[in-house]
């Protein structure tokens, strides 16, 4: 049988589509995204916009088909920060509903940053990288949406230790503060504060000094492993499990906030639809990584390096899918 998943995000909406094996596990058969930015506007106003909420409606009848011609017969929709946030989500909610008969979950902060863990894990547990880690090691998974950011940690045996979504965001951090293009230094600065006020309210949920491997996941991350690649093309298949060395990252980060957009739509692996938010991203992104290294540094140990997953919270949608079933009906 065929199932599904679908992430809604404040800059995009992906689908997965995935074969269930004889055996259990799954493989996919259609992998989409497409950049609706439903979350326009809505840190200012609170409410979605008329013009983000047709866009995206588009996009899940769209998603609706392709569901229709695989025959899915499961499918879980998580709807995220911006869905939180909107005072007027049933309208988006309801019209979801009569496209796919199913309404979709508006996931929490912790349920998304556990959905994101068991996504990353489950593809990287072979990995060179984390094949050589102790059971008991601590792995973080970090995943920078538009609207909020999750900082999960846990272990290899898929055991989550500590969770907490932050409401900062690539899509959030652009349209607060990251008003030029490129942004002034002084907007950079005020950026900064508000990230590093949320990493200290993390900091009284997380214990970020402990860890032995450090994920990211989600497109922030993975477009910064592109960079570091020096893709021609965005290749999921070079990004999924590639290692960047924690300064050349932190280089990338100040690259992207001092280039204007049309300079970063040049390259050739990067999305129209995420290079306007990719300095706020980088941003947020590096400044978590930039914290958790220093903590481990008191401890006497060196953050070298992070890991990047192409396998995240979409997955871990899909996996709902496969472990508690949902019929979808599709109009």
């Amino acid at each position: 049988m065929n199932i599904a998943g679908i992430d809604c995000g404040t800059n995009s909406i992906r689908l997965l589509i995935s074969q269930v094996r004889a055996d259990g596990s799954l493989e996919d058969c259609l992998r989409r995204m497409e950049i609706v930015r439903l979350g326009q506007g809505v840190d200012e106003t609170g409410r979605f916009a008329d013009d983000a909420l047709e866009r995206t409606l588009n996009v899940v009848r769209e998603y609706a088909d392709e569901c229709k011609k695989y025959e899915v017969t499961s499918l879980r929709f998580g709807a995220t920060s911006a869905t939180r946030d909107a005072q007027n989500r049933d309208i988006f909610l309801n019209g979801v509903h009569s496209l796919m008969g199913v309404t979709p979950h508006v996931i929490t902060g912790v349920h998304e940053a556990s959905l994101s863990f068991q996504g990353a894990l489950g593809s990287l547990v072979s990995s060179p990288q984390m094949s050589s880690l102790d059971s008991d090691g601590h792995i973080c998974v970090v995943d920078v949406g538009g609207g909020s950011t999750e900082i999960v940690i846990g272990n290899m045996h898929g055991n989550i230790e500590q969770a907490f979504s932050m409401n900062v965001g690539s899509v959030r951090i652009k349209e607060r503060y990251l008003h030029d293009d490129p942004p002034t230094g002084v907007q950079i600065k005020h950026a900064q504060a508000c990230i590093e006020k949320a990493l200290d309210e993390a900091e009284h949920h997380l214990t970020l000094s402990g860890i032995d491997c450090l994920i990211g996941v989600a497109g922030t991350a993975t477009t910064c492993a592109a960079d570091y690649l020096h893709l021609d093309f965005y290749d999921s298949q070079a990004i999924h499990a590639s290692v960047i060395p924690v300064n050349k990252l932190y280089d990338i980060a100040d690259n992207y906030m001092t280039t204007p957009v049309a300079t970063l739509l040049e390259k050739p692996y990067m999305h129209e639809g995420r290079a306007d938010v990719m300095p706020a991203g980088a941003l947020v992104w590096s400044s978590v990584v930039q914290r958790i290294a220093k903590r481990m540094e008191e401890k006497g140990n060196k953050l070298q390096h992070v890991l990047t997953s192409e396998h995240d919270i979409l997955d871990g949608i899909t996996l709902w899918a496969l472990r508690e079933p949902q019929s979808p009906s599709f109009a």
